[in-house]
């Protein structure tokens, strides 16, 4: 059946009006929705009927969802994205290091939504060796950075650092070409597929974010150099 090939979402949400907008959402992409209202009876479901990707809303009754997350990480690799609230920054940074791949925040674009979880099983996809495009660059070196695109991992100076697949794309885009600027337009396309409106501020947050990262690891980073008014580069070493 054409069904059976069609990617299943997992959407854990103690919502209903959440459940009902974004499956509608999903399903019109033509994918398969399946919806919980609390962690505890999405862990059962996740276990006896894997998904391909889920998606987690943060604060729900019985079981919130980094719980969920941390029991579903000792037994599974399942594509995960987190929905946060403006207030949760602290949770997002924790539960990217708990092993989720993304988050966005409430209030949230549907469309942006799609564009993510699209990025996401691509990238899975292209783990598992399907085919789903012209072949990337498999792997990036510049300096003391190192990226897998096939892997999505991401290391400086031989140390693992965790970026959702916005910022991943970003900085992709950005170390392909040291010295090059790229303008925030340009970022824009490289990590969104289709034109999805972002506004600046939204680029610089992500900038900002992975800077952060970095300096966490390195206080001395200083790859990304901001041009004002006119966008970014990447260092040249």
């Amino acid at each position: 059946m054409e069904t059976d090939r069609m990617p299943t979402i997992a959407l854990v949400d103690d919502d209903r009006n959440i459940l009902t907008s974004v499956s509608i959402a999903l399903e019109n992409e033509g994918y398969r929705v399946e919806t919980y209202t609390d962690g505890a009876s999405a862990l059962e479901g996740l276990q006896s009927r894997p998904p391909h990707l889920a998606i987690f809303d943060i604060k729900m009754p019985r079981m919130d969802g980094m719980e969920l997350l941390r029991r579903l990480r000792m037994k599974s690799d399942l594509p995960v994205i987190f929905l946060t609230s403006k207030d949760e920054e602290i949770d997002e940074l924790f539960g990217l290091k708990m092993g989720a791949d993304d988050y966005i925040r409430k209030p949230f674009s549907q469309r942006l939504l799609v564009e993510r979880v699209r990025a996401i099983l691509r990238r899975g996809a292209a783990r598992e060796g399907v085919k789903t495009g012209p072949t990337p660059e498999a792997s990036l070196e510049r300096g003391l950075l190192v990226m897998d695109q096939e892997r999505h991992t991401c290391t400086w100076m031989g140390q693992p650092v965790t970026l959702t697949v916005t910022e991943f794309l970003i900085l992709h885009s950005l170390a392909q070409r040291p010295g090059v600027v790229k303008s925030r337009d340009a970022l824009m396309d490289a990590a969104y597929d289709e034109q999805v409106y972002v506004d600046d501020r939204t680029i610089d947050s992500h900038i900002k974010r992975l800077r952060k990262k970095f300096k966490a690891i390195d206080d001395d980073f200083d790859m990304i150099e901001t041009l004002y008014g006119v966008g970014y580069r990447f260092r040249e070493t």
